[in-house]
């Protein structure tokens, strides 16, 4: 029987052929290029170094998803369940429910304020709770919905950078919060996906806010970064300083639309075009371009037809323009939404489309600061297949389950939300909010 028939049983009520588990935290990226799941175990969190190991990794083509969101629900169910699959026969576990890391959805973030009177006492639990509350009922996102709740910064008495303000004293408390959203309906369509799949939906993470916390340095979080994260349909960006995450936007353009242009550009296949690509694609001129003549095959079933060959300059020609105009939108927004990357603060490309030729000395040109190619390295234990800078997003789910940040309001709590006004100063949740404060500060 299939882990994928033994999961529907299980889920069911009937009987699982398994043996019990220990608990575990399974991660899914969902993208356009790929679908690749990670495992992790309950001893598998190194608190010494703060890493993960990955017990299972298991990952396969994407299907049923173009420009970052579902387009076929059958087909990119049974692509998570693929995956899902080939990352439990090498855990040796089976999972029950897994939280998903996407660039979907047209991610977006706003920030809010909020400000309390303090008492002739020392700050407690219940005043940053009450900041918390008051902050969260200012969020107002129809037709979108909160996938995190994040504290960006406190301050007594208008001090800032106050990281723990319990036991102090002022007369205000005042509280920064950070909204990441997404399009309501496409959450709605990721968790009936899992459905199909027989997975429990445990809730989203915005792939540039896990890719960040799989390959940002603390030092970078704390003194300023942008990661980039570049995948097959869509680029996404999350902005870090202080030590926290202050701002996530999304683009849907990709590695994906390289590669069409590529196609329409040489009268080829996709597949022909991805292959060109990968194998002499470059953002960057190089010696003797003109001279070098490369081939790709013709579009269509016509067997008699030859390779189409062209210049390697045409490749290269396609491919710069492509990538040179993703980064200044992505600067554009940047400048637009009002959000400044600290000076001296360097950019961080992950996601598979970063991998191409060039692409890094493109974005310093265009971003005029120092960039690097950021891989999964909080996550040693991964074999190199699964290591590039492709499965930032998987791990750094992993990375978040295990050591944060955590979230003022629960994922569980965020997932069962029907409209932005559950987000209420008087809801439990919030009222709960306590909780995150014991594990945070």
């Amino acid at each position: 029987m299939s882990r994928l028939e033994d999961r529907r049983m299980a889920r069911d009520g009937l009987k699982r052929l398994a043996p019990a588990r220990a608990p575990l935290v399974a991660a899914v990226d969902l993208g356009a290029a790929k679908v690749s799941c990670f495992i992790l175990k309950s001893d598998g969190a190194r608190t010494a170094d703060r890493t993960v190991h990955v017990a299972g990794a298991g990952y396969v083509a994407s299907r049923g998803v173009r420009g970052g969101s579902i387009v076929n629900m059958e087909e990119a169910a049974q692509a998570i369940a693929q995956a899902v699959e080939r990352a439990e026969a090498a855990a040796g576990v089976n999972v029950s429910g897994v939280t998903v890391a996407t660039a979907g959805g047209q991610l977006s973030s706003c920030r809010v304020k909020s400000s309390v009177t303090l008492g002739q006492r020392p700050i407690t639990d219940d005043d940053l709770t009450r900041a918390i509350s008051a902050a969260a009922a200012q969020v107002r996102t129809p037709g979108r919905r909160p996938i995190h709740v994040l504290p960006v910064a406190w301050s007594v008495d208008g001090a800032k950078g106050v990281r723990d303000p319990r036991a102090m004293y002022g007369r205000t408390l005042e509280l920064e919060l950070l909204v990441v959203t997404m399009n309501e309906s496409a959450f709605n369509t990721l968790g009936h996906c899992l459905g199909l799949a027989h997975l429990e939906f445990g809730g989203v993470v915005a792939a540039p806010f896990a890719s960040s916390l799989a390959a940002l340095e603390d030092d970078e979080m704390d003194l300023g970064c942008a990661c980039i994260d570049m995948g097959g349909g869509s680029t996404t960006t999350a902005i870090w300083s202080q030590g926290s995450l202050v701002h996530v936007d999304s683009l849907p353009v990709g590695g994906g639309h390289v590669t069409a242009d590529i196609a329409r550009g040489w009268s080829t296949s996709i597949a022909g075009a991805e292959r060109l690509k990968t194998l002499h694609g470059s953002a960057l001129a190089s010696f003797n371009e003109d001279r070098e003549m490369i081939e790709a095959p013709p579009r269509g079933e016509d067997h008699g037809a030859g390779p189409v060959t062209a210049p390697r300059s045409l490749l290269k020609g396609i491919i710069a323009p492509r990538v040179e105009e993703t980064f200044e939108l992505v600067r554009e927004r940047l400048r637009a939404s009002g959000v400044s990357i600290d000076p001296g603060a360097g950019i961080v490309l992950t996601g598979g489309a970063s991998q191409l030729a060039g692409v890094r000395e493109v974005a310093g040109r265009v971003f005029e600061r120092p960039v690097r190619l950021g891989g999964p390295k909080r996550a040693p234990s991964l074999a190199q297949a699964a290591a590039g800078p492709a499965f930032c997003a998987a791990a750094g789910v992993l990375q978040r389950a295990a050591f944060g940040p955590r979230e003022a309001v629960s994922a569980k709590r965020l997932n069962g939300l029907k409209t932005p006004r559950d987000l209420d100063p008087n809801a439990n949740a919030i009222v709960r909010a306590a909780s995150w404060l014991r594990e945070n500060l």
